[in-house]
C-alpha cells in the first residue's frame, strides 16, 4: 500500500529507523577520515545527534506532527556533537521550521523541509565548502522537489531523493583536492545519505516495521560527561604528596609499582640519579617511607586538598570571568585546572560533548561572563551553539588543539573582564604550532607521505608531514618541519601509554640532534604518544 504522507506517529518511526540504521553505519562512516588518524568520529557524533532528536520525539504524549518534529529539533540541537553534529542540528531544525502548523506532511513539504535544512547548514557555517556534507545536502533538496513534481508517493519520492544524493556524495572527491587524494568521499555526505537510505528503509517496512532500538528502556552512558569536580566528596585521597628523590640507579617502574596501591594521580619520572614523586593518598606517611628506601628526599611538599578544594571554591565564588575547557587526559586536565580553568568537561578526540555539555558547565561557573576553550577543531561549532543559548556573555576562543588551549590560558588573567581576556587568549593561540604523533588506522598516500596501517604518523595543525617505522625518527622530522622560522621551545605532552623515563630520553635526544629547548609534561592522553606545541 502506498503511503502519501506522514503524521506525528509516522515521523517517530522514520526518526527511530534512520537512527538505527545509522548506528549500524556508523563505524564505517567514521572510518573515512582524510588523515589516517585512529580517531574518526563523524558517523558517531551523527548517530549520538539523531538518537537524541529521536529519543525526544518519542517522548512526547501526542502524535501531532509538528510537536514532534519541533521535540525532536530541541533534542538535536541539545544533542548536537562535534560539527557535524551541529550540521545536523540545524538540518532537523529545518524540518521543523518548515512543517510548523502542520498536521501531516506530504512529498512537497518534505521538499521543502530538506531545502530549509539545507539552507540552515550553510548558515551555521562560517566559510561553506563544497565537495562537504553542504553540498549533499543542497543536491538532495534540489532532488527532492523535482521528485515531489513527479510523484506524491513518499517511497518512489525517497528512491529519487536517495538516489541523487548518492551521486552527489560520490562527486564529492572532484570537488575537493584532498578527498580525492585520501581516495575517500566526504564523511558527512556519508551520514547524510545514511540517514536516507534508513528513511527509506522505515517506509518500505512501514506496514512490518520493528523498531530497533528501545530508545525510552535504557539509554548509552554519554562520551563526553560533565565533570565539575571540585566537591569535597569527589576527593578519595586527602593529601598530595610530592618531593625530589635523589639516589643511583634508581628504577622508576619499580617505584611506581611499589606506590600504586597508596593513592591515585601517581607521577614517577626523572633518570636514575634524580626523580620527581607526585601522588593523591591517603596515607603520604607511607609514600615517603617507601622512597626513602631508595635514596634521599628533597623539597617535600605535603597539602591537605579538602582544605585547598574550601579554599579554591570560596575564590572562585562571583569571578570577573570564569573559564570552561574541554580536555582529555589527566595530565593536561591538571595543568589546565592549575591555569585557572574553573570546569572541565572531558572529551577531545572521539569523545566530543554535545551542546548540552558545554550549556551545563556555561550555566554552573561561577561568573557571568564566561569564556570557552573547546580545544579540538570539532568541538567549536557546539560551543558557539551553546553560547547562543544562556542568559551569561560568553566568549569562544577558537582553540583547536590542546596546546592552543594552554597558550590561551598562559594569557589569561582572572581580574581582567572578559573582552580583555578574550582580546589576549585569540592572540595568543595564533602564536603556537601543534604537532601529534599518533597512528595510521589505514594505508594512505597524501601530502607526498606514503602509509601503511600501523605506521607512525606525525602531523602539524592536523596535517599528515612524517610517517614510519621509529617513534623519534618520526617525532624528529616532525619537530624539524615545525621549527622552521627559529622557534626555540618545544613543550611535548606524553600519552598515557608512555612513561616519563621514555619521553625524557627522547627530549634529550631532541635537543642533541636539532639544539632546540625541550620541556616534558605529563599529558595522559589516549591514541596520542605525543602532543607538542612548538613556540
Amino acid at each position: 500500500m502506498s503511503i502519501y504522507e506522514l503524521d506525528g506517529t509516522g515521523l517517530k518511526h522514520i526518526l527511530m529507523g534512520s537512527a538505527s540504521f545509522l548506528a549500524s553505519n556508523k563505524a564505517e562512516i567514521d572510518a573515512l577520515n582524510v588523515f589516517p588518524v585512529p580517531d574518526g568520529d563523524t558517523g558517531t557524533n551523527m548517530y549520538l545527534t539523531l538518537k537524541e532528536a529521536a529519543k525526544a520525539a518519542q517522548e512526547v504524549e501526542s502524535n501531532e506532527l509538528d510537536e514532534v518534529i519541533n521535540a525532536a529539533a530541541n533534542g538535536a540541537l541539545m544533542g548536537a556533537r562535534g560539527n557535524s553534529g551541529v550540521i545536523l542540528s540545524q538540518v532537523i531544525r529545518g524540518f521543523a521550521n518548515a512543517l510548523k502548523g502542520k498536521k501531516t506532511a506530504n512529498a512537497k513539504d518534505i521538499a521543502c523541509a530538506i531545502e530549509e535544512g539545507a539552507m540552515l547548514s550553510y548558515k551555521a557555517v562560517s566559510e561553506p565548502v563544497e565537495g562537504t556534507v553542504l553540498t549533499v545536502l543542497r543536491k538532495s533538496a534540489e532532488a527532492a522537489h523535482k521528485a515531489a513534481d513527479r510523484s506524491s508517493d513518499l517511497v518512489r519520492f525517497m528512491v529519487s531523493v536517495f538516489r541523487q544524493a548518492t551521486k552527489a556524495l560520490e562527486q564529492t572527491p572532484e570537488q575537493l583536492k584532498v578527498l580525492k587524494e585520501a581516495g575517500v568521499v566526504d564523511a558527512g555526505g556519508k551520514g547524510w545519505v545514511v540517514i536516507l537510505q534508513g528513511i527509506l528503509y522505515t517506509l518500505k517496512k512501514a506496514e512490518q516495521y520493528e523498531l530497533l532500538h528501545d530508545f525510552t528502556a535504557s539509554q548509552e552512558k554519554r562520551l563526553a560527561e560533565y565533570t565539575p569536580g571540585n566537591f569535597d566528596s569527589d576527593i578519595m585521597y586527602t593529601y598530595c604528596t610530592e618531593f625530589l628523590l635523589k639516589g643511583s640507579n634508581l628504577s622508576l617502574e619499580r617505584i611506581k609499582t611499589e606506590l600504586q596501591p597508596y593513592g591515585d594521580c601517581l607521577m614517577v619520572v626523572g633518570s636514575e640519579q634524580l626523580a620527581k614523586i607526585h601522588i593523591h593518598s591517603n596515607h603520604p606517611g607511607l609514600v615517603i617511607e617507601t622512597c626513602l628506601n631508595y635514596g634521599a628526599l628533597q623539597e617535600i611538599k605535603i597539602s591537605n586538598m579538602q582544605e585547598q578544594n574550601k579554599n579554591l571554591r570560596q575564590e572562585r565564588i562571583n569571578k570577573k570571568t570564569a573559564v570552561i575547557a574541554v580536555a582529555l587526559g589527566e595530565g593536561i586536565i591538571n595543568i589546565m585546572e592549575s591555569l585557572g580553568v574553573d570546569y572541565v568537561i572531558s572529551g577531545g578526540q572521539t569523545m566530543n560533548p554535545s551542546t548540552e555539555d558545554i550549556l551545563q558547565a556555561v550555566e554552573k561557573a561561577p561568573s557571568d561572563k564566561v569564556i570557552i576553550l573547546p580545544n579540538n577543531k570539532n568541538i567549536i561549532m557546539a560551543a558557539e551553539q551553546a553560547a547562543k543559548m544562556t542568559q551569561k556573555l560568553v566568549s569562544v576562543i577558537p582553540t583547536q588543539s590542546t596546546p592552543q588551549g594552554l597558550s590561551a590560558l598562559l594569557a589569561y588573567n582572572p581580574e581582567d573582564d572578559l573582552s580583555e581576556n578574550a582580546a589576549r587568549m585569540n592572540k595568543a593561540i595564533c602564536e603556537v604550532k601543534t604537532g601529534e604523533i599518533t597512528f595510521a588506522v589505514r594505508k594512505v598516500n597524501i601530502n607526498g607521505c606514503s602509509v601503511n596501517t600501523g605506521d607512525i604518523i606525525g602531523l602539524i595543525e592536523g596535517k599528515l608531514v612524517s610517517a614510519g617505522n621509529d617513534m623519534y625518527n618520526v617525532l624528529k622530522e616532525l619537530v624539524q618541519k615545525m621549527v622552521v622560522n627559529g622557534e626555540e621551545l618545544v613543550t611535548l605532552y606524553y600519552g598515557e601509554e608512555l612513561n616519563g623515563e621514555a619521553a625524557r630520553e627522547a627530549a634529550e635526544r631532541l635537543q642533541e640532534d636539532l639544539d632546540v629547548e625541550v620541556e616534558v609534561h605529563y599529558g595522559g592522553q589516549p591514541l596520542y604518544p605525543y602532543i607538542l606545541s612548538v613556540e
